[in-house]
């Protein structure tokens, strides 16, 4: 059991039957012990956000999430299949549990499956990932007035913002953080 006041961005805890990932935590201290702390929380389950304001003194139970790294093999409708490279047992993620990595998502890729009681509960990407533009307009010439930038359709499908000198085929890297340009690969 932990006091809310311990509670930080990062920990996960158990509110009710559901899991929540703390996003962030202020405390707040109130005249005659009527402090409180204020929480941002993410469920794991529908990955709906919820702010929350919690009496000090609560206690919560403190759930440790195990990380595990898997390698994603293929799509199958609505269902992606992950290895674990452990003991290369195979588990199959729909797009909910995904999320955002689904735009950085190709095949033979590693990332982090986040498990609870052997259940797939989220994903975490690396922060860079390198992929190859399918589609771009052509440069236009003479445009070089500040930072001009254009879209480009990557091999995942996902759209992202790159300057006038990338073309069709090259890899670049993008942070998956903020969903941007970061240099060529």
């Amino acid at each position: 059991m932990k006091l809310v006041e311990d509670l930080r961005a990062g920990n996960t805890v158990k509110v009710g039957n559901d899991l929540f990932l703390v996003l962030k935590a202020v405390y707040n201290k109130g005249a005659r012990g009527a402090s409180s702390v204020k929480m941002k929380l993410k469920n794991l389950e529908t990955n709906a956000m919820s702010e929350t304001v919690y009496r000090a003194g609560e206690k919560f139970n403190d759930i440790v999430l195990e990380r595990r790294p898997m390698q994603y093999l293929y799509e199958s409708g609505d269902l992606y299949t992950f290895m674990d490279q452990n003991n290369f047992e195979q588990i199959e993620l729909n797009k909910e549990d995904l999320g955002d990595a689904l735009n950085y998502l190709i095949e033979q890729m590693v990332i982090m499956v986040v498990m609870h009681e052997s259940k797939a509960v989220g994903v975490e990407v690396p922060n860079n990932v390198d992929l190859k533009i399918t589609y771009t307009e052509p440069a236009v010439k003479g445009d070089t007035s500040g930072k001009v930038l254009k879209t480009a359709k990557m091999e995942t499908g996902f759209e992202v913002q790159v300057p006038l000198y990338c073309k069709e085929g090259e890899k670049i890297r993008i942070d998956t953080r903020t969903g941007e340009f970061v240099a060529r690969a």
